[in-house]
């Protein structure tokens, strides 16, 4: 059983190694992971529960108030409609044309459902929704 973890965590350090970048919520993210999996399951867990949430930092963590203002005061042009609903920590479609922000190019957004919209543009993950 614990070589199967140590296994499949080296699997997943490996493959997603460069998703994990030195971004705030990801720090953040990657530590408390590593906190919740080492109580639960041992250094094994601390490894998994780092992966995981470095993941789930970058995805949740709110994008800087500069780049929400910027998205902000940027003109509407056009709003895409898309069936599905617009939420955070999922993708948008890869139909939808994503617009990078000036300022800092870890996002992008895009005005979708008459929402605009604050994205990952690597991932396409949703990072906000401004109100």
């Amino acid at each position: 059983m614990n070589r199967t973890l140590i296994i499949l965590s080296a699997a997943m350090l490996g493959a997603l190694g460069t998703a994990a970048s030195a971004q705030e919520g990801t720090v953040n993210g990657a530590a408390g992971g590593a906190v919740t999996g080492a109580i639960v399951g041992g250094p094994v867990g601390a490894a998994v529960g780092g992966v995981v949430g470095a993941i789930a930092g970058t995805a949740l963590d709110p994008p800087p108030t500069q780049v929400v203002t910027y998205v902000q005061q940027q003109p509407v042009t056009h709003s895409v409609v898309v069936e599905q609903p617009i939420v955070v920590g999922k993708p948008v479609p890869q139909e939808v044309v994503l617009t990078p922000v000036a300022e800092d190019p870890r996002y992008a957004y895009t005005i979708v459902n008459e929402q605009r919209v604050i994205v990952d543009p690597q991932t396409r993950t949703v990072v906000q929704v401004v109100q």
